[in-house]
């Protein structure tokens, strides 16, 4: 499809305002940041995958686990993640950055690989599938050029530009040409949250994790939804986490 070198930067850290130390939760003998490069690395456009961690020493832990998952690790400002994801980027010498968070530990590797190929295959500077939430939260991802970022990195100067790291060309569809990955009918759940935002969201998560992990560690979003249409009990578990937006 490609010769150029693609990286996924998982924005990680330990100081998570709402839940602390989420990303090092266990569930099923492994931190919640395992899970999600095992699921990342079923990805095979992707070459390599980097955390983009802080230089606080609380992360220590989170460059420990990259060293023995033989993944890349870079550490910079805690506040400016543009610049941390710019600099990942930048150290891993790659051309275009699949952009994931730390708080989606069970993220679909076939919607990754969807919104690569969207990117790809079409003339745009950003590919994404959360311009607008449709998919369930914790889906999300990203797809740019480190070049694009770069330029962000010059022109985004609001606070909120460098805290989001894609929000400047987010904000500019006018410089920008934006394509979004729709989710097909049956996931069109932005109402189920998958993500990694408070411990009622551990719960769900973990509840998922020990479904399914042992069976079939590569379970889909569709087999997480139809599990969950099934359980609906389950999804009262974390129904009261409000979403915080930009």
């Amino acid at each position: 499809m490609t010769t150029k070198k693609i990286i996924a930067t998982i924005e990680c850290r330990m100081t998570s305002s709402r839940l602390p130390g989420k990303v090092m939760m266990q569930s099923c003998g492994k931190p919640m940041l395992q899970h999600l490069v095992e699921r990342i690395s079923r990805v095979k456009k992707i070459d390599e995958i980097w955390f983009a961690t802080t230089a606080n020493t609380n992360d220590d832990c989170i460059e420990d686990l990259a060293n023995r998952l033989n993944i890349g690790c870079f550490r910079g400002s805690e506040d400016d993640v543009l610049r941390r994801v710019l600099s990942t980027a930048q150290t891993a010498k790659s051309d275009v950055i699949v952009e994931i968070t730390g708080d989606c530990p069970i993220i679909d590797p076939e919607i990754v690989s969807q919104t690569i190929d969207l990117y790809f295959l079409n003339s745009c500077d950003y590919a994404a599938n959360c311009i607008t939430h449709k998919y369930p939260l914790g889906m999300d991802v990203q797809v740019f050029s480190t070049a694009l970022l770069a330029t962000a990195d010059k022109e985004g100067t609001t606070p909120e530009d460098r805290e989001h790291v894609s929000w400047y060309f987010i904000r500019n569809p006018e410089k920008f040409k934006h394509l979004t990955l729709p989710p097909p009918p049956r996931l069109n759940r932005p109402e189920v949250r998958l993500t990694l935002d408070e411990y009622p969201d551990f719960v769900l998560i973990d509840h998922i994790l020990k479904q399914f992990y042992f069976a079939t560690p590569g379970f889909t979003c569709d087999e997480v939804i139809n599990y969950l249409d099934k359980n609906p009990e389950l999804l009262k578990i974390n129904s009261t986490v409000t979403q915080r937006g930009i």
